[in-house]
């Protein structure tokens, strides 16, 4: 492949940065101009000589502009090789070669990201001509420039400045390869749109196109000898960590987003006002109360040790009492829907915390979790569905008090987001112990019980979360122990019996949920 000299551009663009200045920067270089709709419009008004389509194809533009640029005059000079054969060929068409396409796309993503979004509204943004002649461009590029974003003009201006109007195949080859990224990138947008307007559509599909936007690089991954970055999911939006803000402190860590994301969404699991803190994905402590402040306090509490350089996140505003206690420990990131004012002027005298707006009070509906493994990746429906607590099901002697089941509903919700095998010890405000990331139940047990002795907590009169059921009875006489009056776990243990009789001779409320909460 060699420079090719530009002597004709077809420009059809949706969004217009630059447009103009570029248009006028061709003719310079005496390259013919022929556009469509808006663009013809814009460039006509500002004094560039441009043809309009219409006038190449011999055919109007219709269908409300649906129907513009799918003619042979336009997709025969756009696909001709540069070969005597076709140039033959188009010569008895009378059809002229196009060297030059420069297209981008309806905004498709941002009209179905918002809220309000009507289905005619979607299908309208859906731009057909456009990518059908980014396709055919990129399909030619050996003999074609295509351009599908206008931070591309700089480069093609200078190129053709010192190659007398030519361009680089070398250039080509980059916009060809932007350009199937972006037409692939628009279509699985689309696709996805489409698969959640019916919840009847199999969530996990037999084909699964992710379209992936580097957001950052990032300094290093868990470790700094790796490599690490941020993508956003494009065809899901401005949604999460995407939409979040920074308002103060450096530069965020792959560990960093991770945290993050696991405490906000334990924080955003609670009606009431709560604050969690997490440290290496794992919550050490969690709580709630009339106001943030004393729930943060709560939290801290369970394992004043481990929330040094721990993930805060609040469901609520924080406060400036909330910020005063927060500031006194070393904290890594503060996480929450709204910061007050004095918040964040006592915070922001921190120079290195990080505080980050989240976009939302509350948890999406849905959601699909992707881990990579090697070969290919795991696709799982993230943990998200509502508890059915009607279907718990008590199944001891004695029935939990009022008190102990609303340390259950509190404990339950915390479980669901710590490692596997996890045990905590809670009351009706806030966890007491937490065991996770044990290779058995019962030493998740222990665990918890001697980092409650730690924090110097009393487990007297307690209530044990398990997230999947106990296999022997051993967990509950540790738990019984330590003082603890009632589980809940999932149950569905073949020794479920051995488990329920240990329940009833420590006199214990236990209660099945049906239900397991594995986090890996």
């Amino acid at each position: 492949m060699k420079n090719i000299q530009i002597k004709r551009a077809l420009l059809s663009v949706y969004d217009k940065t630059g447009v103009v200045e570029f248009a006028k920067k061709l003719c310079e270089h005496g390259v013919e101009i022929c556009s469509t709709g808006g663009t013809f419009k814009l460039l006509q008004e500002n004094g560039i000589q441009v043809i309009k389509v219409s006038e190449i194809t011999k055919s109007p533009e219709i269908l409300g502009g649906r129907v513009k640029t799918l003619h042979p005059t336009i997709h025969g000079g756009i696909l001709a090789k540069r070969t005597p054969e076709h140039l033959a060929e188009l010569a008895e068409h009378g059809i002229a070669q196009i060297d030059m396409v420069v297209v981008n796309l309806y905004p498709f993503e941002r009209t179905v990201a918002a809220p309000d979004v009507t289905l005619d509204v979607a299908l309208e943004n859906i731009d057909i001509g456009g990518p059908t002649m980014i396709r055919a461009a990129a399909k030619n590029y050996p003999n074609v420039v295509v351009v599908v974003d206008p931070g591309f003009y700089e480069p093609i201006l200078q190129e053709m400045a010192e190659n007398d109007g030519a361009v680089s195949d070398a250039l080509r080859y980059k916009m060809a390869l932007a350009a199937f990224q972006r037409t692939s990138q628009y279509d699985a947008a689309i696709s996805a749109y489409l698969a959640q307007l019916d919840r009847r559509v199999d969530a996990l599909p037999d084909e699964l196109m992710l379209h992936l936007r580097k957001v950052q690089d990032l300094r290093y991954g868990e470790n700094p000898h790796q490599r690490a970055a941020f993508y956003a999911d494009v065809a899901r939006g401005a949604v999460g960590m995407v939409a979040a803000k920074q308002l103060h402190g450096k530069e965020l860590s792959y560990n960093n987003l991770q945290d993050i994301q696991g405490a906000i969404n334990l924080a955003l699991e609670f009606d009431r006002p709560a604050a969690v803190i997490i440290k290496h994905s794992n919550p050490c402590g969690a709580a709630w109360a009339d106001d943030v402040a004393t729930a943060y306090e709560s939290a801290l509490s369970t394992d004043p040790a481990s929330a040094f350089g721990g993930i805060v996140a609040m469901n609520r505003e924080v406060s400036e009492a909330a910020a005063d206690k927060i500031a006194r420990i070393f904290t890594e990131v503060v996480v929450a829907p709204a910061f007050a004012p004095r918040a964040l002027d006592i915070l922001k005298q921190k120079k290195n915390i990080r505080l980050i707006l989240w976009p939302s009070d509350h948890l999406p509906m849905s959601g699909i979790e992707v881990k990579a493994i090697e070969g290919g990746f795991l696709l799982e429906d993230m943990d998200l569905a509502p508890e059915k607590y009607d279907e718990w099901k008590v199944v001891s002697n004695r029935r939990p008090t009022e008190m102990e089941w609303l340390a259950m509903r509190f404990g339950w919700r915390v479980g669901k987001w710590v490692k596997s095998n996890a045990v905590l010890f809670v009351n009706g405000e806030k966890t007491l112990g937490i065991g996770a990331g044990q290779m058995s139940r019962v030493d998740a047990a222990k665990l918890a019980v001697s980092k409650a002795g730690d924090a110097g907590l009393s487990l007297e009169g307690s209530v044990v979360i398990s997230d999947a059921f106990f296999p022997f009875r051993d967990g509950v006489d540790v738990a019984a122990k330590a003082g603890a009056t009632a589980l809940i776990e999932p149950g569905g243990s073949v020794r479920d019996d051995e488990v329920i009789a240990a329940a009833d001779e420590h006199d214990m409320a236990l209660v099945f949920t049906g239900r397991r909460h594995f986090r890996h």
